[in-house]
């Protein structure tokens, strides 16, 4: 009279299977994010920059956190004194220093020379 139910076979994952597809979408998840943190960031400092209004064109370490930028505001440079906690102006030059770059972002010896005078003669060394 009472047949039993038909059961039906549930697929279960189970064991090392079913931890390598957790795992496998968790890293595929992770992937994301850090692909679409980096598009961020690089999407943002492209929209950010106005030609060639402020430029950086040499720096020097003084310290472990303190460092000296010589900035390209327009046709005027400013020195600047570079702290964790503050700015400062050290220095705005009369005249622009002609600074020949190298391949890349760095200096020439002759420039960096230069950089190094300029910085000790507004220092008072």
């Amino acid at each position: 009279m009472f047949a039993a139910p038909h059961a039906t076979p549930i697929a279960h994952t189970s064991g090392i299977g079913g931890l390598s597809e957790v795992t496998l979408a968790l890293l595929l998840v992770l992937a994301l994010i850090f692909v679409l943190a980096w598009l961020l960031r690089r999407l943002r400092g492209m929209g950010s920059r106005v030609g060639d209004a402020i430029d950086v064109i040499a720096q020097v370490p003084l310290g472990q956190k303190e460092r000296a930028v010589l900035l390209k505001v327009g046709a005027t440079q400013i020195l600047l004194g570079v702290t964790p906690a503050q700015i400062n102006a050290l220095y705005v030059l009369p005249q622009p220093l002609e600074l020949a770059r190298s391949s890349g972002n760095s200096l020439g010896a002759a420039a960096n020379t230069s950089f190094r005078a300029l910085l000790l003669k507004s220092l008072g060394k």
